[in-house]
């Protein structure tokens, strides 16, 4: 497989950059992402994997577009709204980039189809609203041996790891939240508001952070970042990370790896 002239200049800022070159640029081409919630992690996250050229996109998303999605979900426009965020999200890619491959599910994503809706990806993006469908994405990724960047976003802070738990000695996400989340418990944004920009901030960071692990081993950009929580401040503003263990008595990891 090569890149075309028009695919050539199209990433042409990537491809001189040292840290990604053609080869880099040529493994994201080849690149699967499973991007699961299409909310205010996963419209920005996507814009920016689409534009690294990622050649196939899986979009997982049960929900519809409101209106007071349209503060911070930045590929909706009023024109969305009432239409599946899947679906519109595939139109936005066709206008975006024609030459992606895209596959779409408006189904809600659970323990028991999870396997199945990020069969296949070389890394999925989880940018889901509660414990429950995060540690089932989670669960879903170690068992598959898949990798998963799990990222989150509230007020005025967004929070984004990379996890590898069917790795040794690396945690999955259920190593960092435990088993007491397996419930849909979480805040809402209705409730607690969202500053719309925080929104973009943690899934342009997702994106890069995504980028990083599907170069590893490629170019020098490739450093996956395992278990490395990285948490966003918008109010200070600032950025500081933390490391996540792993668990020797997780019941999903533990004997994975």
């Amino acid at each position: 497989m090569s890149l075309s002239p028009s695919r050539l200049e199209r990433f042409a800022r990537h491809i001189v950059l040292p840290e990604v070159g053609g080869a880099g640029q040529m493994k994201l081409a080849q690149s699967h992402v499973a991007i699961i919630g299409l909310g205010g992690i996963g419209s920005p996250a996507l814009q920016y994997l689409a534009a690294s050229g990622i050649g196939k996109l899986t979009l997982v998303d049960d929900d519809v577009v409101d209106v007071s999605n349209l503060q911070r979900q930045t590929i909706f426009t009023t024109r969305d709204v009432g239409y599946g965020k899947a679906v519109s999200a595939r139109r936005w890619l066709a206008n975006f980039d024609d030459s992606l491959t895209v596959d779409v599910s408006d189904t809600r994503i659970t323990p028991d189809n999870a396997a199945r809706l990020i069969g296949g990806a070389d890394l999925v993006l989880d940018g889901t609203d509660n414990f429950a469908t995060r540690l089932a994405v989670s669960d879903a990724c170690v068992a598959a041996r898949i990798p998963l960047l799990s990222a989150a976003v509230g007020r005025f802070q967004g929070q984004v790891a990379a996890f590898a738990g069917h790795l040794p000695n690396e945690a999955c996400y259920r190593c960092f939240v435990g088993d007491a989340f397996d419930a849909e418990d979480c805040d809402t944004c209705a409730d607690d508001g969202m500053l719309g920009a925080m929104a973009g901030w943690a899934g342009s960071f997702a994106a890069l952070q995504a980028v990083r692990v599907l170069l590893a081993g490629t170019s020098a950009l490739g450093d996956p970042q395992w278990g490395r929580l990285h948490i966003l401040d918008g109010l200070a503003p600032g950025l500081r990370t933390i490391r996540v263990a792993k668990d020797p008595t997780c019941k999903t990891c533990s004997s994975a790896a």
